[in-house]
């Protein structure tokens, strides 16, 4: 079966589209930053959206005409309809397609404070808590999720890693790495898939999900993913982790300073995870677990 590689995205965006309807129109870009670990764009309702910096999938960072066309049009972007970077949400450039990431993911954040979710949300919580893993189920960890793995790697625990950039692994960390040729095998038996959500921007996403086993949970997890999550639970995933944004400016301010997620959580913006089972009893938004 062939695999649609950008489905996800492009059918998070129509859904999109069709929540805010004509309010779009009216929703341009304030600011956008492109930082080292994390780039944001802030929208001029107020709201700001996040994702992973791939620096790595970058092309060389060298001043001449060739690498002028892979880049945003820097400078003339802010007071431009969101639509202008929403465009770019399957571009080959790696850059381009961050930063509509990044606006997607502050349109997905205007939807839940507009109308909330329809889906059981828990604020300042990780999705991996949600894991019942057991000494006998096998679980797959897909990209460097060093809290994940170090948690594994302490409780003894019947997993493996998969991880394009093997480099990014350290010490005790490389003997659960798996290369590429056994990766499709080793997702195909695991209980337990954790997935960083940069897979959405290096286009390996669907190709994962479309190998899991019956029944396996499947965590995606990570600022990347901090959307709405309907076409990630169609495709059988339990659990979405990603970060809800509470102070945009200062965020900005601390991707521009080659901030991390260890900068900015718990300050600027918080974790949130949403499951795919049950309804919620009644619309949870983020102000409402810290009335």
């Amino acid at each position: 079966k062939e695999i649609a590689v950008g489905q996800i995205l492009n059918d998070t965006l129509s859904q999109i589209y069709e929540n805010l309807g004509d309010e779009i129109k009216n929703l341009n870009v304030q600011r956008v930053v492109v930082g080292l670990f994390f780039t944001g764009v802030k929208l001029s309702n107020g709201v700001c959206g996040v994702s992973y910096t791939p620096l790595k999938s970058f092309p060389q960072a060298v001043c001449c005409p060739s690498q002028a066309a892979v880049m945003p049009k820097s400078g003339n972007i802010c007071g431009k309809n969101v639509k202008t970077l929403l465009k770019d949400i399957t571009s080959d450039s790696p850059i381009k397609k961050t930063i509509a990431v990044a606006a997607l993911n502050a349109l997905s954040q205007t939807c839940y404070e507009r109308s909330g979710s329809p889906y059981v949300t828990k604020f300042k919580a990780d999705p991996f808590d949600e894991l019942a893993i057991k000494c006998s189920l096998f679980s797959v960890i897909v990209g460097a999720l060093v809290p994940y793995i170090k948690f594994m790697m302490k409780n003894g625990l019947d997993f493996r890693i998969l991880e394009l950039d093997k480099s990014a692994l350290k010490g005790d960390e490389l003997k659960y790495f798996i290369p590429q040729e056994c990766a499709a095998d080793a997702v195909r038996t695991a209980n337990n898939i954790i997935i960083t959500g940069v897979t959405l921007l290096n286009d390996t996403l669907e190709e994962i999900l479309s190998l899991k086993r019956g029944g396996a949970e499947v965590i995606v997890v990570g600022p990347t993913v901090s959307m709405s999550p309907k076409t990630l639970f169609d495709r059988g995933v339990s659990y979405v982790g990603g970060v809800y944004t509470t102070h945009a400016d200062e965020l900005l301010d601390v991707i521009a300073q080659a901030g991390s997620g260890y900068h900015f959580l718990g300050k600027f913006a918080e974790k949130f995870v949403m499951s795919r089972e049950g309804q919620a009893s009644k619309i949870w938004k983020f102000n409402d677990q810290n009335a």
